[in-house]
Formats: C-alpha cells, sequence, structure tokens
C-alpha cells in the first residue's frame, strides 16, 4: 500500500473531518465552561476556542510555504528562526506578564540548539527541510514546554512559600540558595510528562513520529528507532531547560508583578 493510500486510510480529509473537528473543539469549550475554568491569568474556554482555530490558521499557511522554505537554505534557517522565536514569546508571556519573559529565549536556547547542532554535525539530520524543521520543531516545542511547566511552578512555589525563603534567608543563604531550595521540587515536576511519554511508549500511545513513519512506509524497526531518537533527545533538552530556567528563578531574571 502506498504513502498517500495509507493516510487516506488512517484519516481521510473531507468534509466530515471538518465537521467532526469542529464539534470536537465545541464540546471541548463547553466542558471549559461548564467547569469554570477560569482564573487570574487565562480564560481556559476562549483560550480554547482561540487555540483551535489559530492552529487551523497556521497550518494552512505552513502548508502553502513549506514547499518553497526547503528549496534553500537561509529560507530553511529563517524559518527555523521563526519557529524558536514564536516558542519564546508563548513561553515566556505565559510564564509571567511583565518585562522578564524575555529570558525564556536562553532556556529553550540551551535545551534544543545544542541538540540540533549535534544531529547535524554528525550527519544523523541533514540540511534538508524534511528532516530538519519536523525536528528542530520537535526539539523546540519540548524545550518551550519543559520552560513553562518549569517556569510557573518555581514562581508559584515562591509565592505560597514566600515565608520560608525569608526564614533561609534569616540563616545566612544567599538569596539565589534560598529561593533555588524552596523552587526546585516544584520545578522538577516539569520533567514528569516526558517521562511518562518515554515510559509509555509502545504500551499506552505510538507516537506521531512512529506512526507518521509507518504511514511513510518505513520499516517498524526504522519507525521504532526514530522515535526512540526524539525521546531520548526530547528528555535531554528538557532535563537542560528546566535547569537553566530554575537557575533564572532563583537569581531573579525571571519574575512577576508583586
Amino acid at each position: 500500500m502506498s504513502a498517500a493510500a495509507s493516510a487516506t486510510t488512517l484519516l481521510p480529509v473531507n468534509a466530515m473531518l471538518g465537521v467532526v473537528l469542529a464539534a470536537l473543539l465545541l464540546a471541548a469549550v463547553a466542558v471549559a465552561c461548564y467547569a469554570r475554568f477560569v482564573d487570574d491569568r487565562e480564560n481556559y474556554p476562549r483560550a480554547i476556542a482561540y487555540a483551535g482555530l489559530r492552529a487551523v490558521v497556521q497550518l494552512a499557511v505552513v502548508a502553502l510555504v513549506i514547499g518553497w522554505v526547503v528549496r534553500r537554505l537561509p529560507t530553511l534557517l529563517a524559518f527555523v528562526l521563526v519557529m524558536y522565536a514564536v516558542a519564546v514569546r508563548t513561553a515566556g508571556r505565559r510564564i509571567t506578564r511583565n518585562g522578564t519573559w524575555w529570558w525564556a529565549s536562553v532556556p529553550i536556547a540551551v535545551g534544543a540548539l545544542p541538540v540540533v547542532a549535534l544531529l547535524v554535525a554528525v550527519g544523523l539530520v541533514p540540511l534538508k527541510g524534511v528532516a530538519l524543521i519536523p525536528v528542530a520543531g520537535i526539539l523546540i516545542g519540548g524545550a518551550l514546554t519543559a520552560t513553562v511547566l518549569a517556569g510557573q511552578r518555581a514562581l508559584d512555589e515562591l509565592r505560597s512559600r514566600h515565608g520560608e525563603v525569608e526564614a533561609a534567608l534569616a540563616l545566612g543563604l544567599l538569596e539565589r540558595d534560598a529561593r533555588l531550595e524552596i523552587a526546585r521540587p516544584a520545578a522538577a515536576t516539569a520533567l514528569i510528562p516526558g517521562l511518562d511519554q518515554t515510559r509509555t511508549v509502545g504500551l499506552v500511545t505510538l507516537p506521531g513520529a512512529f506512526v507518521g513513519m509507518l504511514i511513510g512506509g518505513a520499516s517498524p524497526v526504522m519507525a521504532g528507532a526514530v522515535q526512540l531518537f526524539v525521546l531520548v533527545a526530547l528528555l535531554a533538552v528538557q532535563a537542560v531547560a528546566v535547569t537553566v530556567v530554575l537557575e533564572l528563578v532563583a537569581r531573579g531574571r525571571i519574575t512577576r508583578p508583586r
């Protein structure tokens, strides 16, 4: 069976697909409204609707321009840079609303860039759009998720346990060390989603890279090897991102308005 035929069998792109997607999005919004998922940071029903509609527009645009982007190395690298910039803006504004949000650029870059560079240098990922863009996207996305979770949880912990930070300072600890001791356990929980995904792969879920390669005609062994590479690379990227964002929070580089 050809790749096109396999993809069509898995998920035919027709009017029914659009109807089902719209119904699922409306259901998600309705459930969030019923549960009153609203706090001082986010109106989640509205965020769900916005995210779904935005995804439609963005994927439509990417589908139109991706073929042109991958033809030249400068446009390819520019596209990856745009991916990084959007990730920084998204992560930073999710963690804090003040001017320190741009520090989110550091953990995302330090986490994802060395891994991408290493993969290109050793020849595992060629400088071609068909390979570089999805790999870079997966790693940048993993760094984004880890940065957001670690940053939010570290700052939440410091706010709720402010008295313990003051007590540690009174005992003679430096401010960085005191904040680290309080925030570290909460920030480390940002690694849990990646750990659970890696632990359960093949038993609970079959991730996108594995399924996509099978649809594309690759052997199960090749698809499994690529998926394993993605999962292990993500663990490395996320561990670095969490460590860096925790250090930035402890040093007061990333803060929240009082």
